[in-house]
């Protein structure tokens, strides 16, 4: 892999970190349809460029969010302990472009569900220990890639009644222990393999942290004012013309 590609994989893991389509999924079909390398652990280190966005972004509020540590560490823990089950048995069998196509088109439903039946009335100050663990249960799905992280989490919210602009900023809450804690640990793991040296690792750092904190700063005010609807249409266009190509082709 050269130092443009996993710069323009950067730039795109970003974005689609906190969008809610799924930047594993994006990742992998990129990568199998252009013939770039395709790893869990270059996956989960373009990650830590995220985790350093949603510090920064939310570095203001950090006294206030930090009445939510307990909260978010709850949300955190069944993604976690999933992972470390789980890991070698998603990369075997859910990273291929057919697995990644249908949870694009599946995972929409959770979407729909939150909106159509989320009250979306209450603050992240009305969220109990028991709602953070649900919350947390849905996140632990998106260790499916095409699922989305940000997508299932914010659809949980929503279920459960937070306002959108507040489950989007939650959803960024819970997932920052799961990122960091993932692109640290590959982030290792590449330099002993040497897939990429260190200055193709520092370039996909920059991008995903570039891209990550402008997700970031536009989904927040954007979902004050809008649905999900945009995104549910975008990924249920996107799961289906790639099951088409990929029938169509023999893929």
């Amino acid at each position: 892999m050269d130092i443009i590609s996993i710069f323009l994989l950067s730039l795109l893991q970003g974005l689609t970190e906190f969008l809610p389509v799924s930047s594993t999924g994006h990742l992998i079909m990129v990568a199998y349809f252009f013939d770039l390398p395709s790893k869990l652990e270059i996956d989960a280190f373009l990650h830590l460029g995220s985790f350093v966005a949603i510090v920064l972004y939310f570095f203001r509020d950090f006294k206030e969010l930090w009445r939510w540590k307990w909260l978010i560490f709850l949300s955190a823990l069944p993604g976690g302990l999933a992972g470390l089950i789980l890991q070698h048995g998603i990369e075997n069998y859910f990273r291929s472009p057919n697995s990644v196509a249908t949870s694009l088109v599946v995972m929409t439903i959770p979407m729909f569900l939150g909106e159509r039946f989320g009250k979306k009335n209450l603050s992240l100050e009305d969220l109990t220990p028991f709602k953070a663990l649900l919350i947390g249960i849905a996140q632990a799905l998106a260790l499916i890639p095409g699922t989305s992280r940000s997508g299932i989490t914010i659809s949980a919210a929503l279920l459960l009644g937070l306002k959108r602009d507040d489950a989007a900023k939650y959803s960024f809450l819970a997932g920052a222990p799961l990122i960091f804690g993932a692109g640290f640990y590959e982030g290792l793991e590449l330099l002993n393999k040497a897939y990429l040296d260190l200055q193709m690792l520092m370039v996909g750092f920059w991008g995903s942290f570039l891209s990550s904190f402008l997700a970031i700063a536009f989904l927040i005010p954007f979902l004050r004012k809008h649905t999900l609807n945009f995104f549910i249409l975008y990924r249920l266009i996107l799961g289906l013309l790639l099951l088409l190509t990929l029938k169509a082709f023999n893929f």
